[in-house]
């Protein structure tokens, strides 16, 4: 199993728009196998900082995800918005 988190604050005025590629590649994902991977998308107190949790059974699967047009679309707009840095990304082991 392959967890992955990522987050990023995002400028104020693009949070609307964000809200809604997320909303887009959520959808697209429907498309997916659900039983090979979990993908949710939060954000925190502040409004602007969004945090991405998913989970792949496999690296095949994983790049399958994050390769719909879709979702690279949303990666482009968002990184394009400008992240002033705070773009992380995080590698989860299990202990279980």
């Amino acid at each position: 199993m392959i967890n992955v988190i990522v987050s990023y604050t995002v400028n104020p005025e693009f949070v609307p728009n964000n809200k809604t590629n997320i909303q887009k590649f959520l959808e697209d994902f429907k498309s997916l196998n659900p039983s090979t991977f979990e993908y949710k998308v939060f954000v925190k107190e502040d409004g602007v900082t969004f945090v991405h949790y998913s989970n792949y059974i496999n690296e095949e699967v994983q790049h399958e995800v994050l390769n719909v047009p879709s979702f690279k679309e949303f990666q482009r707009l968002r990184d394009e918005s400008g992240l002033n840095g705070s773009h992380k990304v995080e590698i989860l082991q299990s202990i279980i």
